[in-house]
């Protein structure tokens, strides 16, 4: 598969610190010096959101492909106010995205259509996206290492740009280098044994 033009956004301001933030969870990100390229009013605020934000990082990378570049956590934001994202009252965690309120978000802040989908076999992905430009697609962060073995599927968001009938290619918004980073490319059934057969459809 060939080189996409869809630009490289990571879900951290400074994309090398993906190692960091796995070594020492959200607090490496009050180190980043770019944070305030992200919309948060704080550091702390950043770092507090930075490890949940994959989904507005795509949704990022996708909107710059029509020349919009908007900042994460002003993403997140927004999204929050469509319950895309619940923050805890209590001890402020944060549970999303949350599918069917991320598009409403998005089709009606942005114009897009979307759509959530489950149960989609990895055998399929050439065919939606025959029929969408991309897919938002659920799969363990540890999709960065592929001859790892990950106990669980899910729990992370990668933006699917390409597919053929045995390969997927994406971004991941925490790769950890270059080659983990944009236009990924991995066999299907390697990308398969990360992904947790659900995710997002979206089309400019």
């Amino acid at each position: 598969m060939q080189e996409t033009k869809v630009p490289y956004f990571s879900q951290w301001e400074t994309a090398g610190m993906t190692t960091s933030v796995y070594a020492g969870g959200s607090s490496a990100l009050l180190r980043d010096p770019l944070w305030k390229n992200s919309g948060a009013d704080t550091v702390e605020e950043y770092a507090h959101w930075g490890v949940n934000i994959c989904g507005m990082a795509c949704l990022k990378m996708i909107l710059s492909v029509r020349g919009e570049i908007h900042p994460t956590i002003s993403l997140a934001r927004i999204c929050t106010a469509y319950g895309g994202y619940v923050v805890d009252k209590e001890d402020a965690s944060i549970r999303g995205l949350i599918y069917t309120p991320f598009v409403s978000f998005v089709v009606d802040c942005f114009g897009i259509a979307a759509e959530a989908m489950t149960g989609i076999d990895a055998a399929r992905i050439t065919t939606i996206l025959s029929e969408w430009q991309f897919l938002i697609a659920s799969v363990n962060s540890d999709i960065r290492f592929p001859n790892s073995s990950p106990s669980v599927k899910g729990g992370h968001l990668v933006l699917i740009t390409a597919a053929t009938s045995n390969a997927v290619q994406f971004h991941n918004p925490s790769g950890h280098d270059a080659s983990t980073r944009a236009d990924v490319v991995l066999p299907l059934a390697t990308f398969d044994r990360f992904f947790a057969n659900r995710g997002i459809v979206v089309s400019l």
